[in-house]
């Protein structure tokens, strides 16, 4: 025989509340005052979440937060400083009491170069920004997470960090250590209520392009089998569920958001 499953934490689909709602929660997102950091903003104050929008730049944190429903508001935070985060996870709990959603979007592609062209700056601020900015914000959630037994974290990662680019190598490696502690993280609190996940998107049409030449682009793109790169929105709702209460008996995984590129 079969062994019963345990739907207990998994919401009833035949009451009226709508699939992937996240109404009543609060949620953080990282680098959202643009790009996907942005859409995913979007997403899930569309589902029912205030969002508190962190972003260095806070004039466009303020910004997409007044766009948005559900009290959301806007902190200016520096994923890279510890204090810096500490103060404003401290804002979120202060306004609202709660963190239920954690989402690491922020990120820098950094410059295009090869390794023997890289400065020690380029590789510590890849580091600083894409990995120890995410140590950063999960360090600082998950005490309140754990009083409350429940929390949802969705590192967003890259396609990169698991088949490395080419002229960025201290890009792609900072992916492949979000992926890793991720899945580290997620395990370490597998028994808490917390369900810790990554998305590794390829090539998604934002501002970070700029930061890239045409022929990093196209390399990125030709290897696409949809042909095209992924829009934010698309990334968006991958995050929706991953942040949701259905999400319940998934963690330590990385969701590819690659039209097909990935193949593990």
């Amino acid at each position: 025989m079969l062994p019963m499953e345990d739907v207990s934490e998994v919401p009833n689909q035949r009451h009226a509340r709508q699939a992937f709602s996240l109404e009543g929660q609060t949620a953080i997102v990282t680098g959202a005052a643009t790009g996907i950091g942005e859409a995913i903003a979007v997403r899930l104050a569309s589902a029912g979440a205030g969002v508190a929008v962190f972003d260095l730049n806070l004039a466009g944190a303020e910004h997409v937060a007044h766009s948005l429903p559900n009290h959301s508001f806007a902190v200016e935070v520096d994923v890279s400083d510890a204090a810096s985060v500490r103060q404003g996870v401290e804002a979120v709990l202060s306004r609202t009491g709660q963190i239920d959603i954690l989402v690491n979007n922020a990120g820098i592609a950094g410059r295009a170069a090869f390794v023997w062209e890289q400065t020690d700056e380029d590789w510590q601020r890849n580091i600083a920004i894409n990995l120890t900015g995410v140590f950063n914000c999960c360090r600082a959630v998950t005490p309140s997470m754990r009083s409350r037994g429940y929390g949802r974290i969705v590192n967003v990662a890259s396609i990169a960090g698991k088949e490395g680019n080419p002229r960025m190598a201290p890009y792609s490696a900072t992916k492949a250590g979000v992926i890793a502690f991720t899945k580290s993280l997620g395990k370490e609190l597998a028994t808490e209520g917390i369900c810790v996940n990554a998305v590794s998107p390829a090539v998604v049409h934002t501002q970070i392009l700029d930061q890239l030449t045409p022929e990093q682009v196209t390399y990125m793109t030709d290897r696409i089998p949809m042909r095209r790169a992924g829009k934010a929105e698309e990334i968006a709702y991958v995050v929706q569920f991953l942040a949701s209460r259905e999400c319940s008996f998934v963690t330590s995984q990385c969701y590819d958001a690659s039209g097909g590129r990935a193949t593990y």
